[in-house]
């Protein structure tokens, strides 16, 4: 017992460390974690003998139920609403079509059986939650657009549709009849959405009017629900990630207590659960069957990564007026990862007899998705103008705010601003605010009293935080587009809720902090203050 404990805390601190040198290097910190689980596979250099499909299926389900709890919870459903028609559409319809697509390459092209061939389409039809999530956090790369919210949606909501497709060709391939697959779909689907928003909402409602307190029992809490959330539809033929990802964003977009906190836990949870995952994976593969499923895999992944993603993007997005550079990164951007291999898993241990290796097939092709599209995503990104400096990727989830005692803040000085011309001395700053830098042009100033500030400067405040009942009081911000109804409004025109405020008014041109009569542009980035205090 002792020796395996030190295994493992030895695996998991060789994964962080790999974290950290996957930041240097460039490459996902995801794949590192595969390799290092096929290093100490039976074909690696440390030949533990692991193929035990069942118990991986096991594992790898409780894993990315967390992972896609925390997707839900950590999508900040304001920011993400103008672009959510267009994510859930590829949700949706891209994951169907994709996976017809790629079934029909398998078939028509690499001679499978039709039911085969839709099988591994369907299995590697969605883009993968953990992958995206990952690069756009640990590169911090934010998006123009609202990209990078669309891409948080899509990958985190189209799981379950996939895994609808997988059951369905599971259940056609073992005998079942074509007349059992509406009661699956409703079951999957109606299960699946109304235990997840009825466990989110009764979950919400507990957590407003029970108080437990600073003992972490809201955490255990939320943590069962989680739980809950995935097992009780599943066990009732409901779709599981389907309920447990919606019963997420419920919970991340309510004003529940201590919400810091969770975001903290389900942080620590979710990558732990990540490295689990996908060394276990990485455990469960045997390189040496690689090369001969090798040019079938490349194949499939050229032909889903090149012809079968941009299809679907294109014909499903271009009505909806999306730009043609804004497709070809998010055709870029669908990453195949460990929900993938996970369904795989399922397709291994289920009662349909496959001609081919899918298991290994599906490995294979996450991992040169991983390796290639994750590893040039950043590249790719910046080559078609897409990165959004000036924005933080964090704030499209829900943890904006954190809980040390300090903030630092930046303030752009506009042309008429009135502050240029004058020194540090002569501005009436808040009680407890300090200019700490100023940034002009290329250069970085550590500011004196007799600083005279200049147009285009940025300055940085460091000020206190507020502490008191913060879990009252949430922070969001709203990309106004073309189409949104406040675009050319006043604020005084706005009809906001009770105890909501447009705090700041971010523009290219700078900051503006509102008042009545500012009227609201395209392109305008707008932070919301909430409270939730009777």
């Amino acid at each position: 017992m002792n020796i395996l404990l030190i295994i493992i805390a030895l695996l998991i601190i060789s994964s962080i460390l790999f974290d950290k040198l996957s930041h240097k290097i460039g490459i996902p910190t995801l794949l590192l974690f595969i390799v290092l689980g096929m290093l100490f596979g039976s074909d690696g250099l440390f030949k533990i003998p692991f193929d035990d499909y069942p118990l991986a299926e096991k594992v790898c389900s409780v894993a990315l139920l967390f992972i896609m709890f925390y997707g839900g919870f950590g999508t900040n459903w304001k920011v993400a609403r103008p672009v959510s028609g267009k994510a859930l559409v590829m949700s949706t319809l891209g994951v169907a079509a994709t996976a017809i697509l790629t079934g029909a390459f398998c078939c028509l092209i690499l001679k499978m059986e039709w039911l085969e061939g839709l099988l591994i389409g369907s299995v590697i039809s969605s883009t993968d939650a953990a992958s995206v999530f990952s690069i756009l956090r640990s590169k911090k790369l934010n998006l123009k657009g609202g990209l990078a919210s669309l891409l948080e949606i899509e990958s985190g909501s189209n799981d379950p549709v996939a895994y609808l497709m997988v059951i369905i060709v599971l259940s056609l391939m073992s005998g079942s009849s074509v007349s059992s697959i509406p009661y699956l779909l409703f079951s999957q689907v109606v299960y699946g959405l109304g235990i997840g928003l009825l466990i989110g909402i009764i979950s919400v409602k507990i957590l407003e009017k029970i108080n437990f307190g600073n003992n972490g029992l809201n955490t255990v809490f939320v943590f069962s629900v989680a739980l809950l959330a995935y097992a009780l539809p599943a066990s009732i033929g409901g779709n599981g990630y389907l309920s447990v990802y919606l019963a997420g964003i419920i919970l991340g977009n309510s004003k529940i207590s201590d919400k810091i906190t969770l975001v903290h836990f389900f942080d620590g949870i979710t990558n732990l659960m990540q490295i689990f995952l996908f060394f276990l994976l990485g455990l469960l593969s045997f390189p040496s069957r690689m090369p001969q499923i090798l040019l079938t895999s490349l194949a499939i992944a050229l032909f889903l990564t090149l012809i079968a993603r941009p299809a679907a993007v294109g014909v499903l997005l271009s009505p909806l007026r999306v730009p043609f550079r804004q497709q070809l990164l998010i055709s870029f951007a669908g990453l195949r990862g460990a929900a993938a291999i996970v369904f795989a898993i399922f397709v291994t241990v289920s009662k349909g007899e496959t001609q081919y290796d899918i298991f290994h097939i599906v490995f294979c092709v996450s991992l040169l998705s991983v390796a290639l599209q994750g590893t040039l995503l950043p590249w790719i990104s910046g080559k078609l103008g897409l990165i959004d400096t000036d924005n933080n990727v964090l704030k499209t989830f829900t943890d904006y705010q954190d809980d040390t005692g300090t903030a630092l803040i930046q303030l752009k000085i506009g042309k008429r601003h009135p502050w240029i011309g004058k020194t540090l001395t002569e501005i009436n700053l808040i009680a407890h605010a300090l200019v700490v830098i100023i940034k002009r042009g290329k250069d970085t100033l550590i500011p004196q009293g007799n600083t005279e500030i200049q147009q285009d400067d940025i300055l940085i405040l460091s000020c206190e935080t507020y502490q008191e009942n913060i879990d009252q009081v949430s922070l969001s911000e709203i990309t106004i587009t073309s189409e949104h109804e406040w675009n050319n409004k006043q604020l005084s025109e706005l009809s906001l809720p009770s105890g909501t405020l447009v705090v700041m008014v971010k523009r290219k041109r700078g900051t503006i902090i509102p008042k009545g009569d500012t009227r609201i542009r395209q392109d305008d980035i707008l932070v919301m203050s909430e409270s939730s205090a009777e």
